[in-house]
């Protein structure tokens, strides 16, 4: 069963499984509560279905990474819902990331690609996949 809201989902730059080595690593904290990401971008984040807001609500949120007292506050909105076996994933694009929030999740992703690249590659080069277009 697959719910869809306008407008649906579509994120220009690379996603990031939200995980390493098995283990989550980026979470969001949604209505007091800490929610395990799916995957994350510089336009929004993809979290279990069960844990998200209602469709089109805007909601507060605040994003936190593993090993890392940082935090990124910030807007979005839940923009699609695909029900699968292990329940489904509800799609979310940012409204707004507050003070320097874009330039820390950059960061941020930078430093996930860095850590789970199978081949070298250089800060620059991770940083050019964080900001180009999705490479799938």
């Amino acid at each position: 069963m697959t719910e869809s809201i306008e407008p649906v989902e579509r994120r220009r730059r690379q996603r990031f499984l939200a995980r390493r080595r098995g283990e989550h690593c980026f979470w969001a904290q949604i209505e007091g509560a800490r929610v395990a990401l799916l995957d994350l971008s510089l336009e929004g984040f993809a979290m279990p279905a069960e844990a998200s807001p209602a469709s089109g609500a805007a909601f507060a949120f605040v994003l936190e990474r593993a090993g890392v007292p940082d935090q990124i506050r910030g807007r979005a909105h839940v923009v699609n819902r695909v029900g699968g076996a292990e329940g489904g994933q509800a799609g979310c694009l940012f409204d707004a990331l507050d003070d320097d929030g874009r330039t820390r999740l950059e960061e941020w992703l930078t430093a996930h690609v860095l850590v789970n690249a199978s081949v070298p590659i250089t800060e620059k080069d991770a940083a050019a996949i964080v900001t180009g277009p999705s490479l799938i």
